[in-house]
């Protein structure tokens, strides 16, 4: 049996060697132990080539997410390609070798671009929402984190060599503005739905700048020669103004594809897009700046102040935040921007002083507005025709909404537990329905398969990269994982990079590469894992100098918030990496991975209640899929134990709550970096968090939440029953309290 790493992840013998697991081999005798290539041969490449060969092998790896049907077709999302000549219809395409941006945001930001259009008889449907059909193969459901060898992944990437060259060939003519726009609409859109980091993010923000000042210089010549530069306001009727936000100023044009936009239409969806590419590369600044920017020209443009209004989010300014969404939120009568109602409630959550009536400014509106889009619904599942499933998708996505809001009225503020309950059903019970079925037999197969590939005496010593640079933070979802990773990120010397993991998106290229070189021999073998695991350190560090290098100098105003030494430690916050720990071990058997694990049902029944972005972790509002979920995690981490005795360090979410003071420097420790209280102090630090948790990490440390699904407890019967003996979580830990 292969002996486990110590604790903290590192260990080396007297020549200096990098530590690994032996194989079982050599434990029983020296004489006859195997060598190393013998063992890889055997245990690895071999498994591997013959997995990879009976199934999909890079969806045994993609965790717990589900891959969001509707974005499978490409010709969906008003703001995709939005196509203004035929030759976008065999689009495919990439590179540029971009600079590269770390952490995909992926939550409600992008979804008021990508969801809505409005039909000519004013009725409402979401342009991202048109479900595939029923024969979308469980494959193609998941979510994509860079598959080399994924159709999908490969089709995308095709697209991107043609929109790129059709850019190249537009350059110095009239419509290289709109062939920029196109190439830079799709490298965004291909960073929402393969998660890698941000591989085309900042080719996306050049390109759109390029494009922005295209047509700024166009604007002013039309200007100057006094031509139009917006379409006429069609707001009238029979001389009377209609009270119509969409069909006044720049609203009546968010609609419109790109060649029937104005000058004044294009320049607005443009620096949108940007703001909302800033966005996902995590340049929350820099996204209110061009969101400004579009804003100077009409200043009631729904999309740009939905989008700005969450990355105020972010930035911990709730106030203007709440601000843009309530702004929204009446002028939008067709709830096409349902989001705004998410994005108030995160804000009143955090701060019933950001409206002047506080919860009731949103409430009210909700009490009035539930029936109407009941009704909507209603009528909309009697549609038929093309369109038709993707309206049922958008009133039901505009429920659950408004039933998440109102869900969280109730659990914050009027304390009555049965409404909150009742609006919380009732909104995932919305969302499921949007929803393909949870496949139970696929997701317990994925775990099957990584055990039988991950056995004892898998790992061999010598094998990969001796650095402790990356730092895993690993867990089920809900887990206290960010206040984790923003203790961490204090220290001086360490960088929390977000969820979006450079590792796990280059995981199945990793597969790949690895067992092309277990053909060429094994120092060939011993050479390209090493390689590839530094390859991965040196993106992580060159995306974090990206996104530092475009921080520093907007937050001139505020005491100095970035690193003063250059960091050695680099957070990977991507929890479902729990199911990838076999790999990391090969490629950084001395890195440390930080298991947090929190109390179970506190863990489950906060992952239920909570609305994850779209393609996230959807099956978790679901009883029955959500406990298949946590006992797959629960399986995955006793096997880890088992095969890896010791490699994992866990932590238990409610000791760093009650004992920060005493845990901290114990964490500080396994990292191998020198005490800092500037660690206990994390929640002062100014910094934008971008994750659900971002409201309560600013808060600090506390407790009073400890339990919290008590309060619900009658309710969750069911859902207790299929957690069964696995409500308690006896966690082996070497990291004690001060208490202990």
């Amino acid at each position: 049996m292969a002996n486990g790493s110590n604790s903290s992840g590192s260990s080396s013998n007297a020549g200096g060697e990098s530590s690994g697991q032996m194989p079982a081999a050599a434990a029983e005798t020296a004489k006859r132990a195997p060598s190393t290539w013998t063992v890889f041969l055997f245990h690895f490449a071999l498994p591997m080539a013959l997995v990879a060969i009976l199934s999909n092998f890079n969806e045994i790896y993609s965790g717990l997410v589900s891959f969001p049907s509707h974005l499978l077709q490409a010709d969906n999302g008003a703001e995709l390609i939005q196509k203004s000549s035929k030759e976008s219809n065999d689009v495919n395409m990439p590179t540029m070798q971009p600079k590269k941006g770390p952490s995909i945001a992926s939550n409600q930001h992008s979804q008021a671009q990508t969801t809505t259009k409005r039909s000519s008889e004013a009725t409402t449907k979401s342009s991202a929402t048109n479900q595939s059909s029923k024969t979308t193969s469980s494959s193609q459901r998941h979510h994509r984190q860079n598959a080399a060898s994924d159709p999908f992944y490969q089709q995308m990437e095709s697209n991107i060599r043609t929109l790129r060259n059709q850019y190249q060939q537009a350059v110095n003519t009239p419509t290289e503005h709109l062939a920029a726009i196109q190439l830079a609409d799709f490298l965004k859109y291909r960073d929402t739905v393969i998660h890698d980091g941000g591989t085309y993010q900042m080719e996306a923000i050049e390109v759109y700048s390029r494009a922005v000042s295209l047509l700024e210089d166009i604007w002013r010549k039309m200007m100057a020669n006094g031509e139009d530069t917006r379409k006429t306001s069609t707001a009238h009727d029979n001389g009377q103004l209609v009270n119509d936000y969409y069909l006044t100023g720049l609203n009546h044009e968010i609609f419109l594809d790109y060649g029937s936009k104005s000058i004044e239409g294009l320049l607005c969806a443009t620096y949108c897009n940007l703001g909302k590419t800033y966005f996902l590369s995590n340049m929350f600044e820099r996204s209110v700046q061009s969101h400004n920017q579009c804003l100077s020209y009409d200043h009631k443009y729904m999309d740009a102040l939905s989008s700005r209004g969450q990355s105020y989010i972010i930035l911990g300014k709730f106030k203007e935040a709440a601000t843009d969404f309530y702004s929204v939120l009446k002028m939008d009568s067709n709830r096409l921007f349902g989001n705004v109602v998410t994005g108030l409630s995160r804000c009143l959550s955090a701060d019933e002083s950001v409206l002047d009536r506080g919860w009731d400014s949103l409430v009210k509106v909700l009490e009035a507005d539930i029936p109407h889009q009941e009704e909507s619904l209603r009528s909309a599942k009697e549609l038929t025709g093309n369109n038709a499933a993707g309206t049922v998708k958008h009133y039901a996505d505009v429920l659950k909404h408004m039933h998440h809001a109102m869900f969280q009225y109730h659990d914050i503020k009027s304390k009555n537990v049965s409404e909150a309950w009742k609006h919380l059903s009732k909104g995932n019970e919305y969302k499921m329905s949007t929803l393909e079925p949870f496949d139970e037999a696929f997701e317990k197969d994925k775990v099957s398969r990584l055990k039988s590939v991950f056995t004892e005496g898998f790992w061999s010593g010598g094998m990969g990269s001796e650095t402790k640079t990356p730092i895993f933070i690993i867990g089920f979802v809900r887990s206290g994982s960010t206040l984790l990773e923003r203790i961490l990120d204090a220290h001086p010397l360490i960088v929390g990079t977000g969820e979006d993991s450079v590792f796990n998106g280059r995981l199945d290229s990793i597969r790949n590469d690895i067992i092309k070189a277990s053909t060429a021999g094994q120092n060939e073998f011993l050479r390209t894992v090493k390689k590839l695991a530094d390859d991965v350190v040196t993106d992580m560090r060159k995306r974090w100098e990206i996104i530092d290098a475009n921080t520093k100098s907007e937050a001139a105003d505020l005491p100095p918030q970035g690193k003063t030494q250059d960091p050695t430690r680099f957070v990977d916050k991507m929890l479902s990496n729990y199911m990838n720990v076999g790999f990391i071990h090969l490629l950084f058997p001395n890195a440390l991975i930080l298991h947090v694990a929190r109390e179970p049902m506190d863990s489950i029944f906060s992952a239920f209640k909570h609305d994850f972005p779209p393609g996230g972790f959807d099956y978790t509002s679901d009883f029955a899929s959500l406990a298949s979920l946590y006992h797959n995690y629960r399986d995955v981490m006793e096997h880890w134990d088992r095969v890896l005795p010791g490699r994992v360090t866990h932590i238990r979410y409610e000791d760093l709550v009650k004992d920060l003071p005493g845990m901290a420097p114990q964490i500080l420790e396994k990292a191998s970096v020198p005490w800092d209280p500037a660690v206990l102090k994390f929640h002062q630090k100014k910094q934008a968090v971008n994750t659900l948790s971002t409201t309560q990490v600013r808060k600090g440390v506390y407790s009073h939440h400890l339990k919290g699904w008590k309060r619900y407890e009658e309710y969750l019967g069911p859902l207790l029953k299929r957690i069964g003996s696995r409500v308690e979580f006896k966690l082996n830990t070497s990291l004690t309290t001060s208490s202990s």
